[in-house]
């Protein structure tokens, strides 16, 4: 997952002179950003279907569309070839964290699910800090699509390591009981509970403000508003995900041990925090708004935690797919609407993202509150008079 995630942490520094030398409009260019995640978000049902019964042909196909797409994307256009190398990319990546995600879920039998699931997120995240990293160092002469290619060539380690993916996987069983799409290996219907809806609620606020924020506002105002080069957007970029990286791990173990809810909604608070001074805020507070939306990033994987507590794990995959339906589709609209705001109302979306994950932040806060208070009146009174009490 570290050498497939390259392209995406390669693509938003490049943003403005892909725009220039292709003579893109605003609009243009969030169309040309958003089809990443738009086929993303299409394909996430068919995926579901897919790997129920073909994990492994998942895992396979996902490096090789990858390739194909940043190839294409290279090419330089016209606008559709633009827009449909960025829709070759977003199916092979649908494919690879559907199948990754589900293969934890499915496979992960310990207590330490958030803590494998934000590992996980740790090797995505390190493929993105180091292409941000080889785009920053390279000369500002270099070409951006030469830049691109120069990114992106660890991708080939995905295809040279799949040999070692497939070998950790349990054997899938062969002929031809098998189809092709499934919504589930066995079982009943999974309910759906007020913990699977904060979680997609969670989940989908929190990729349309990551989309707005690193693949249009943090781009275009360093660009426009204070004239940085392609390397000083690199370095905001990498600000955040350094600070993403560095709180991942901590955050898994965190939500294992004190509770996913509370440790999520208070991620959630900062990353509304983060959001408002990146979008609203001078230079300055823009580097410390960076900052705060790598700390809230930190909290992408962490419903899924909440998710898999109320799935049974043979419908893992297809509940995965919904939940990436709502997740991709906000890496869509997060650029998409961007283009479209940037002239009328370009505060309106960041906006309303950071309310909504102030709200979402503070029902988890008090959620957990509200359990931890439950379990220690189940404890009872400790001390001197306890069993007087408990009686």
């Amino acid at each position: 997952m570290g050498s497939a995630t390259v392209s995406i942490g390669a693509f938003p520094a490049l943003l403005p002179e892909l725009g220039r030398d292709a003579g893109l409009a605003d609009w243009e260019l969030g169309t040309v950003a958003g089809a990443f995640g738009f086929a993303r978000m299409v394909a996430d049902i068919p995926v579901g279907l897919f790997i129920t019964h073909h994990l492994r042909r998942a895992l396979l196909l996902s490096p090789l569309l990858v390739s194909a797409g940043v190839l294409a994307l290279a090419s330089g256009g016209p606008l559709p070839v633009l827009i449909g190398a960025r829709a070759v990319m977003g199916l092979g990546h649908a494919l690879g964290i559907v199948a990754g995600l589900t293969a934890i879920l499915r496979y992960q039998a310990t207590g330490r699910l958030a803590s494998a699931l934000s590992a996980f997120e740790l090797s995505a995240m390190l493929g993105v800090l180091g292409a941000t990293v080889v785009v920053g160092l390279l000369p500002s002469s270099m070409p951006w699509n030469a830049a691109l290619l120069a990114a992106c060539a660890p991708q080939l380690l995905s295809i040279l390591t799949m040999p070692l993916v497939l070998a950790s996987l349990p054997a899938e069983t062969r002929g031809t009981g098998r189809p092709l799409f499934a919504r589930r290996a066995a079982g009943g219907t999974a309910a759906v509970t007020p913990a699977v809806v904060l979680a997609f609620a969670a989940g989908g606020v929190i990729a349309i403000t990551y989309a707005t924020l690193e693949q249009f506002v943090i781009p275009l105002r360093g660009d426009r508003e204070f004239g940085l080069s392609r390397a000083g957007i690199a370095r905001l970029l990498m600000t955040v995900q350094l600070v993403d990286i560095a709180c991942l791990l901590p955050a898994g173990m965190l939500a294992d041990r004190r509770g996913t809810a509370g440790v999520l909604g208070v991620m959630l608070l900062t990353f509304g925090a983060g959001t408002a001074l990146v979008a609203f805020g001078g230079f300055a507070a823009l580097i410390v708004g960076c900052a705060l939306f790598g700390a809230g990033m930190a909290a992408w994987t962490l419903p899924l935690s909440l998710l898999r507590a109320e799935t049974p794990p043979e419908q893992v995959g297809w509940r995965t797919a919904l939940y990436r339906v709502g997740v991709d589709g906000g890496i869509f609209l997060g650029p998409f609407a961007s283009g479209f705001l940037a002239g009328p109302s370009p505060w309106l979306l960041p906006g309303l993202m950071t309310a909504l994950l102030l709200v979402i932040g503070l029902v988890l806060v008090a959620d957990q509150a509200g359990l931890t208070a439950v379990r220690g009146l189940r404890r009872g009174p400790r001390g001197p008079g306890a069993e007087g009490a408990r009686r």
